[in-house]
């Protein structure tokens, strides 16, 4: 999957959006919704010094998410046995779970995520 990190953007909000639908931004003349997955799943914000937002994908297949760090790569060789606890909108994307320096890692299917999201959006679940 393509990937960038932005440091700086404008994201345009869409009147009566979903909170966790942050809007769009122009990413080079494309248009790409952006997403609050923290407000989503209602897990904690907490204290973070910097936000960036990360790019899935290219053209109209991109997708945005705010993240509280830089991405970073993980080694993972060996599967989980089972999966953890997940919040219920990740469950059906989620097909494998790795552990790596005591945390878990997740294989995730980012692009069924926000498509099922995209729907929700609409109303067409």
């Amino acid at each position: 999957t393509t990937s960038e990190v932005l440091e700086r953007w404008v994201v345009y909000p869409l009147p009566n959006a979903p909170p966790w639908f942050s809007g769009l931004i122009n990413l080079r003349g494309n248009l790409a919704p952006v997403f609050d997955v923290k407000q989503l799943l209602q897990l904690e914000e907490g204290a973070r010094e910097k936000r960036w937002l990360l790019v899935l994908d290219r053209g109209e297949r991109a997708v945005g998410l705010f993240v509280d760090g830089l991405p970073r790569p993980a080694i993972t060789r060996q599967a989980l046995s089972r999966l953890p606890p997940l919040p219920t909108a990740l469950r059906p994307h989620v097909a494998r779970g790795y552990a790596q320096d005591e945390q878990i890692w997740l294989e995730f299917d980012h692009q069924s995520f926000f498509r099922a999201l995209g729907g929700q959006a609409a109303g067409i679940t």
